[in-house]
């Protein structure tokens, strides 16, 4: 019943448009006072608070933003789209790819989705719109590329899963790469099919506008060096075993800072709002963490984990039977709430079942990050979704009812990905 009371308090808050770290923080702490001792309470406040901010691998979540906002401020995603654009611009959707591959570079360089989706969206929409792809199927298609960011490493949702859960950031890292890759590929092949089956969505191949093209000049082409560059210099320094993935954030932030300078991308303006969305971003993560963490403390005083795996325990559910449970949940949930609040907040519980039951943790945590991926561009509060539409002008009904067939196709690879481990799994066991 307390568990009740607390998850409907929680929804109140969030119904009432609070913020859903405040709407955690202050969930959380009501429902502590009404079943702890009240001494207790300030001092798991301050716990919080303190072992939160004192874990050196937060510091990891700034560094990757700022450098996605350095690469976004830079203008890295135009060179990417155009450098693509040249290589696909006799293929009927062949921008739509661009946009994915373009995501998947851009993924592989940075680990935030919602500047990927934004810089996507600035460079690539103004050109799909004048050659006559669909509106909703353009800001489908960016939603979804920016996506990639979230699976791709360095991703920031492993880091925060890594946090949680205690798991190796480092091999959560390398067990996205293969399913980050599967999942490109699937967008690609989804594109090829709707234009196949619908060829109004995309316009039939013809002359590129000049930035597009091969006679444009050569500042005009796109360059890929620079972001070709900070990958080598991120994963490399990762998978060396030169840097853990805190220094490795911090190493992409620096490289992104001199590669924009470098190329003169990069002036006070610029330079000033990539700090500024950087701050805003982080406060949000991290907010979410203190105000999910306090919300976690309420959950293990009302030991629903030790319940649940009693009740599973008893139902002689299958351990498959119950993964399958975990993963529409999380789908479910994804709908309406932030992927990072999901994580923080549910990972707790669930890993312990998962583990409980024999499931590797590594494999869970992928499977949990594609779910959040699959948040992402679903609707009512698909993010990507929203931040690509007020990015293009395009009202997000429309962007919704063009990201319908991906969505599909994520589920999909979320039963590959399920069905068969291995996919996951191979490359984090080379690891030494």
């Amino acid at each position: 019943m307390t568990i009740l009371l607390g998850v409907g308090l929680l929804l109140v808050l969030i119904a009432l448009g609070l913020p859903i770290g405040f709407a955690l923080g202050i969930a959380g702490t009501i429902c502590l006072l009404v079943i702890a001792p009240a001494p207790v309470v300030p001092g798991l406040m301050e716990s919080v608070v303190h072992h939160t901010t004192a874990n050196f691998v937060l510091l990891t979540i700034p560094m990757f933003v700022l450098m996605s906002e350095l690469l976004s401020a830079g203008g890295v995603a135009r060179d990417l789209m155009l450098a693509c654009g040249r290589l696909l611009r006799r293929v009927r959707g062949g921008l739509a790819v661009t946009a994915v591959l373009a995501g998947a570079v851009l993924a592989a360089a940075s680990g935030s989705s919602t500047a990927a989706v934004a810089a996507i969206a600035r460079s690539t929409f103004p050109t799909m719109k004048a050659l006559g792809y669909k509106p909703g199927f353009a800001v489908g298609t960016i939603s979804v590329a920016g996506t990639l960011a979230i699976m791709i490493p360095p991703s920031i949702a492993f880091v925060v899963y890594g946090i949680i859960s205690e798991e190796s950031i480092g091999k959560l890292f390398i067990a996205g790469i293969l399913p980050g890759l599967l999942t490109a590929l699937g967008y690609i092949v989804t594109i090829s099919l709707c234009v196949w089956r619908r060829p109004e969505l995309a316009p039939a191949p013809k002359a590129r506008p000049a930035s597009l093209g091969a006679a444009a000049a050569p500042e005009e082409r796109g360059r890929v060096w620079p972001v070709m560059i900070l990958i080598v210099l991120v994963l490399g320094a990762l998978y060396s075993g030169t840097a853990t993935p805190s220094e490795v954030g911090a190493i992409g932030a620096i490289g992104a800072l001199l590669i924009t300078v470098v190329m003169g991308r990069l002036d006070r303006r610029a330079f000033g709002e990539a700090i500024g969305h950087t701050l805003r971003t982080t406060t949000m993560i991290v907010t979410i963490i203190f105000g999910a963490v306090l919300f976690g403390y309420f959950m293990a005083f009302t030991q629903m984990t030790g319940a649940i795996l009693d009740w599973i325990a008893a139902s002689n559910l299958s351990p498959h039977a119950v993964l399958a449970l975990i993963l529409v949940f999380y789908v479910l949930l994804g709908m309406f709430m932030d992927q990072f609040a999901i994580i923080v907040l549910t990972v707790p519980i669930t890993h312990a079942i998962a583990t409980g039951l024999g499931f590797d943790g590594i494999w869970f945590g992928v499977l949990i990050v594609k779910t959040a991926e699959i948040g992402l561009i679903t609707p009512p509060v698909g993010l990507n979704i929203f931040i690509a539409s007020a990015s293009t002008g395009v009202p997000t009904r429309q962007g919704f009812s063009g990201v319908l067939p991906f969505v599909l196709t994520e589920l999909i690879l979320l039963v590959v990905l399920v069905a068969f481990p291995s996919i996951t799994l191979t490359l984090p066991s080379l690891m030494r």
